[in-house]
């Protein structure tokens, strides 16, 4: 799989966010992107899973133009923006409801994910009581619960502990292989022991970059 990103353009009004990026995104790489707070890093994924519409340039994943006809990838995974989920839920109960939209995981695939973030001990819990740390592993487990080719993760370890990070790293370096992993952060040590390939956003565009 691979995501081929071609002349891309995106403004508001007057305000230049991207500016005729072209990168190609392939599957068997982790991807990091970094730049400052607001460069445009969370705007760029907002394109790349569908939730902007590119002011001018295309997207193509496998060559195909999904986003043309305002048309989501169904093997997206994504954690860009805060997430819908439900305050007196728990959180096992608001995955548990994203999942009947497919019908393609159980409980027990769920709760592996779960235990994969080491969110076991807060499942049961509700949502409003939720920590940021454990919204944070709430949404990346619906970003890969449904083994998800291409995952999206904006600024993915904000509030989270040291233990756990790693533990999310370890798991998303041993499905890198088939998929598609592209992580962003102001902060590149965020990055250690994680990526492949290390790309500066910046001015509206993106170039590799090497690790500092």
């Amino acid at each position: 799989m691979k995501i081929e990103v071609k002349n891309l353009n995106k403004s508001f009004k007057n305000d230049v966010i991207i500016q005729d990026l072209s990168y190609c995104f392939q599957e068997g790489k982790i991807y990091g992107i970094f730049g400052y707070n607001g460069s445009g890093k969370s705007v760029f994924l907002k394109v790349l899973a569908g939730l902007y519409k590119p002011t001018s340039g295309e997207i193509l994943v496998d060559g195909e133009n999904y986003f043309k006809n305002n048309t989501f990838l169904n093997d997206l995974g994504a954690v860009i923006e805060k997430p819908a989920f439900i305050d007196d839920l728990t959180g096992m109960e608001n995955l548990l409801l994203l999942s009947k939209i497919k019908n393609k995981i159980s409980f027990e695939d769920i709760n592996k994910y779960i235990e994969i973030v080491k969110l076991s001990d807060h499942k049961d819990k509700k949502y409003k009581k939720y920590s940021m740390g454990m919204r944070q592993k709430l949404a990346i487990v619906q970003a890969i619960m449904e083994d998800q080719k291409i995952i999206l993760l904006d600024e993915p370890f904000n509030g989270i502990d040291r233990e756990s990070v790693i533990a999310i790293k370890n798991y998303l370096k041993s499905i890198s292989k088939t998929r598609v992993i592209i992580i962003t952060s102001h902060i590149p040590e965020d990055f250690d022991d994680l990526i492949d390939i290390y790309l500066k956003f910046d001015n509206g565009t993106i170039s590799e970059d090497k690790k500092e």
